[in-house]
């Protein structure tokens, strides 16, 4: 039976090897996870697949203070999984708001502008899984794609519901 690839697949792979699959498994305690602060919102995060060569998958934990927001964005082909682990979720994603309960998830198409934000008291802890992963973004990357694809809008926009919150916050505020 012969399988015809989708319609974006010969995009997907113009200029970039082929995905690998991870060979064997790579167990990653939660104290090898390395906590860093976003470029462009400063929110804490951290990267589960870094270390372990997965060009399929990727996977971060997003810690979002409260009155705090991630970038405003859509991806190329990728899929992102939101699960919320912590708190709260509330997102964006289009023209549409969502509260996402503790141990609840939102599937997000590629081409969805999306934000996630807090906007409540307490912390929310985000894991957001997508794939595949967007090779061309990854620092290694020798081709670079149009980051206007990406952030059509700017990014660093916050949502309504954060219309009198200021973030990011100053770099002199922020806890170490």
């Amino acid at each position: 039976m012969t399988q015809i690839a989708p319609a974006f697949m010969p995009d997907m792979l113009a200029g970039c090897n082929p995905m690998k699959p991870v060979q064997g498994y790579h167990l990653i305690p939660p104290d090898d996870l390395q906590w860093r602060l976003s470029s462009l919102m400063q929110i804490p995060n951290a990267d589960y697949l870094e270390r372990t060569g997965s060009e399929n998958l990727g996977a971060r934990l997003w810690r979002l203070p409260p009155a705090s927001a991630n970038t405003l964005h859509k991806h190329l082909y990728a899929e992102e999984f939101y699960f919320v682990l912590e708190g709260t979720g509330r997102m964006r994603v289009g023209t549409q708001t969502l509260t996402v309960p503790k141990y609840g998830g939102v599937l997000v198409g590629p081409d969805q502008l999306r934000q996630v934000f807090n906007d409540t008291q307490e912390d929310a802890l985000w894991l957001i899984v997508g794939a595949p992963e967007e090779l061309e973004l990854l620092p290694a990357a020798t081709i670079r794609p149009d980051l206007k694809k990406i952030y059509p809008v700017d990014p660093t926009q916050l949502p309504g519901e954060l219309k009198d919150a200021r973030w990011p916050p100053a770099p002199d505020s922020r806890s170490s």
